[in-house]
């Protein structure tokens, strides 16, 4: 499975290349830049080979600039979310320790390209993604108690957010869950 390039007003979410080398904002020691540029390239045919979910990072782009700001994408999302009221159905143990899969969604900009709305921008055009071209019954977000940016991205987002009952994992502290009211 693939998702094709997604344009939004003022970006654009787009595969990495390798000619995104100079420009990739998640490592700053070249070697390890290189060898996670080409696992992610590499990331994206053995999943469609598979026919899975477009996982993993996205390069988001000022369409105006052409300049890479961040990354946006989705990664497969791991957990006990059934102790959370957002996921529970009729019958189920809010106190059970089975983990459930989701699709979760992830989001990271450059300093200097924070606080202008892009990371919603990005998000709402996976979200669209996720729930038309995907079919995903929902999607969610996790990040930390002092994050609070990203929890005011996730509520830009229309997420429900609701704190994990577990001290661990830290990441999964706050989550966000938004439904898919399309189909």
């Amino acid at each position: 499975m693939t998702m094709p390039p997604l344009e939004t007003e003022r970006l654009l979410v787009r595969p990495y290349t390798m000619d995104d080398l100079p420009n990739v904002p998640q490592c700053s020691d070249p070697d390890r830049r290189r060898e996670w540029l080409e696992w992610t390239v590499r990331n994206y045919q053995q999943l469609a080979g598979l026919y899975q979910p477009p996982y993993g990072d996205r390069a988001v782009v000022l369409k105006e600039a052409g300049v890479l700001i961040g990354s946006v994408g989705y990664v497969p999302s791991w957990g006990p979310f059934q102790r959370l009221p957002s996921f529970r159905q009729a019958g189920d143990d809010p106190a059970s320790p089975l983990c459930t899969p989701e699709m979760g969604l992830f989001w990271t900009l450059a300093p200097e390209h924070r606080g202008r709305g892009y990371a919603t921008e990005a998000a709402r055009a996976l979200i669209g993604f996720a729930f038309t071209d995907l079919q995903a019954r929902r999607v969610v977000a996790t990040t930390e108690h002092d994050n609070l940016p990203s929890q005011a991205v996730m509520r830009r987002l229309g997420m429900t957010l609701e704190a994990n009952p577990l001290p661990e994992p830290e990441w999964f502290q706050v989550v966000g869950v938004l439904h898919n009211t399309i189909g």
